[in-house]
């Protein structure tokens, strides 16, 4: 036993001490929350620590709190000391967080869309979609996530979020978002490829894809080029704004001197989207409508089609 004590000493001064003891507290912690939850009326692990030191008065015996409420056994006086000290300002930590965890969700919508996790410095920590936002976030910050989260989102003390109309838009939305955001928890592999994607050749062409916007008056249309350029415009499905709008997608398609739309190649998303999840959406091929003004045609013909989301559209001119 003595020698079991003079390794645990060893591995704490030569990989940090304080590190240590946070992981075995927290793991001490998480391990007995659901058993503490779990009994009623049972004191949880910070009320039940606090009262043994009450108890035990000016001179706390921290081996022997260490051995009765956390359940390691045998540690050192100097040992014991810090890894009480850890518990209690992990449940600290963890009940701030729950408390931000339940303002947050309290106030997020069903709907789908994309959201940002914010420390209290405004530093975006994670970016994420979804397609119930108030059970995503619920997700986030539930009692067993607790057990297993990284330093990163422990700091989450708030949250933003956009409602979108469609999956693909927030596909879209999540890749900006990361972009410009730079979010430290989420993984930066840079700009989508094709090449890394499993996408048919057939569906990587000019394409207009029309997904629904989250007011049911409006829709999005997603244009998308082979070399990556992309652009969404949301538009009304009265036709009130066609004109304008029909203009833009044709030069983007057609202009000689079109230029890039956006600065992250992200026609490859909707490719993929359109291979797998978006096999039903409605599109259309810009290169069969010789003008402006005939792709505006195409377009009011087929917004003005009641089947427009219930049954994939792939609109020909004749």
């Amino acid at each position: 036993m003595q020698n079991c004590r003079k390794g645990l000493q060893e591995g704490l001064q030569e990989d940090g001490r304080k590190g240590i003891a946070e992981r075995i507290a927290r793991k001490m912690a998480g391990r007995r929350e659901g058993r503490e939850v779990a009994k009623a009326g049972r004191p949880l692990l910070r009320d039940r620590l606090l009262g043994r030191i009450r108890e035990m008065g000016g001179a706390p015996d921290y081996s022997r709190l260490a051995a009765e409420v956390l359940g390691i056994r045998n540690a050192s006086p100097a040992l014991a000391r810090q890894l009480v000290s850890q518990a209690l300002v992990i449940e600290d930590r963890r009940d701030a967080w729950r408390q931000h965890g339940e303002r947050i969700c309290a106030a997020a919508p069903a709907g789908p869309g994309v959201y940002v996790l914010r420390d209290d410095q405004g530093q975006a920590l994670y970016v994420g979609k979804a397609n119930d936002l108030r059970r995503r976030l619920r997700s986030h910050f539930s009692r067993r996530r607790w057990k297993t989260i990284g330093a990163s989102l422990a700091r989450a003390v708030g949250a933003e979020w956009e409602e979108v109309g469609s999956e693909l838009e927030a596909l879209l939305k999540e890749a900006t978002l990361i972009r410009d955001l730079k979010p430290i928890v989420n993984v930066q592999v840079g700009p989508p490829a094709s090449a890394t994607r499993a996408v048919p050749a057939a569906l990587r062409r000019d394409v207009i894809v029309v997904v629904p916007s989250r007011t049911e008056d409006a829709v999005q249309l997603v244009a998308a080029r082979p070399d990556g350029d992309w652009f969404q415009q949301p538009t009304r499905r009265d036709g009130s704004e066609l004109r304008s709008h029909a203009r833009r997608l044709y030069r983007f398609f057609h202009s000689p001197l079109r230029s890039r739309e956006d600065p992250s190649p992200l026609a490859p998303i909707v490719y993929s989207w359109l291979a797998r999840r978006g096999q039903t959406a409605s599109r259309l091929d810009p290169h069969e409508s010789a003008t402006a003004t005939n792709l505006e045609a195409r377009l009011r013909a087929l917004l003005a089609d009641r089947a427009l989301f219930s049954e994939r559209l792939e609109l020909r001119w004749r």
